[in-house]
């Protein structure tokens, strides 16, 4: 019986990247949802598994977003 106490699960990868986006556009609401948690908050990147670069342009994004009403600030 064998544990891997040191092991770290797998980096996740950038999904901006592997879509080879270059902006991250604040009009694609659907996009962005699946960045913030169920409550509205933006999801870190350990979480999500952002890189640096589009993990800034993604909170940006969302921010504008949610002043142009096309994500909610936080769900009752």
């Amino acid at each position: 019986m064998r544990r891997d106490r040191g092991r770290r699960p797998k980096r996740r990868v950038c999904s901006f990247c592997v879509d080879k986006i270059d902006e991250v556009d604040y009009k694609e609401a659907s996009r962005l949802r699946r960045f913030t948690s169920e409550r509205g908050k933006i999801l870190p990147r350990r979480i999500t598994g952002n890189c640096a670069r589009h993990q800034r342009q993604l909170t940006a994004a969302i921010k504008r977003a949610r002043i142009l009403a096309l994500l909610p600030f936080t769900v009752e």
